[in-house]
């Protein structure tokens, strides 16, 4: 038998291997397949903000949004937002493509992530498995992470707790407006509505919808769309001439031109 096993070590009649290594490729607890702990991945910036933002040349989140950055790589987020950014699951949804096969089914999700203090992002991504959707929406949702300016109703005293005037998003045939609600009235809205603007960092609102509104994903991207507009108007309090500097391309030229290793 002892011969049988070392001729090739084609033991256990002649369905072994034959070179000794067991049951399978790195299947063992200690080898390369093995379920010791992961290695934590290291962030290899590939773009030039992601490069200033990793060597510490931009301070706050605030100087992307003031120059108008394009952000593409969703670590640049996690450093400014990462202990306070929470994300919620909005919506999954099944959507279908008829091909010659038949139907084929995939998943929709869309997530909302915000640090409940003036930002908030939206994500949608579909995908074969619940899981991979979820994990894309999230990475989609980070890089539209915008700023949410909140103001007063009335006095002006303590911190902002509400929208600064009406504004209005719109995505299908879904439009919601949102409304300065007086302290202390809470969120009037919708249970997703309340939600999206908790998230955001809103306290008092009133808001009012037209539309299909059942239709989720373009209800909460309405609100989205809304609470991205407060920073678009002009209003009196913002209309001092603040000379603006150079912006971190310029400022950074020298550390930028040097080549990355």
């Amino acid at each position: 038998m002892s011969e049988a096993r070392g001729e090739g070590g084609r033991g256990r009649g002649g369905f072994g291997r034959g070179d000794g290594r067991g049951r399978g490729r790195g299947r063992g607890r200690g080898g390369r397949g093995g379920r010791g702990p992961r290695e934590e991945e290291v962030w290899v910036p590939v773009t030039k903000l992601g490069r200033l933002v990793k060597e510490g040349k931009i301070g706050s989140i605030e100087e992307i949004f003031l120059f108008s950055l394009p952000v593409k790589e969703a670590e640049i987020i996690d450093y400014f937002l990462k202990d306070k950014l929470q994300d919620e699951v909005m919506k999954i949804m099944p959507v279908q493509k008829q091909s010659s096969a038949g139907q084929r089914t995939r998943f929709k999700a869309f997530v909302a992530v915000g640090d409940n203090n003036g930002h908030i992002g939206m994500g949608v991504k579909c995908s074969s498995e619940v899981a991979n959707a979820i994990r894309g929406a999230i990475t989609s949702a980070k890089l539209n992470v915008c700023p949410v300016r909140r103001g007063y109703w009335g006095r002006t005293a303590g911190l902002p707790h509400t929208v600064p005037m009406k504004v209005t998003g719109k995505c299908g045939s879904v439009s919601v407006r949102l409304i300065p609600a007086p302290r202390g009235t809470g969120l009037v809205s919708s249970p997703a509505g309340k939600k999206l603007m908790h998230m955001a960092g809103v306290k008092d609102c009133y808001s009012s919808s037209q539309g299909h509104t059942r239709t989720m994903g373009n209800y909460i991207m309405a609100i989205f769309f809304a609470l991205g507009n407060t920073y678009k108007y002009l209003s009196p309090e913002l209309w001092t001439d603040n000379p603006i500097p150079a912006g971190p391309y310029q400022e950074h030229t020298d550390f930028l031109s040097k080549k990355q290793i």
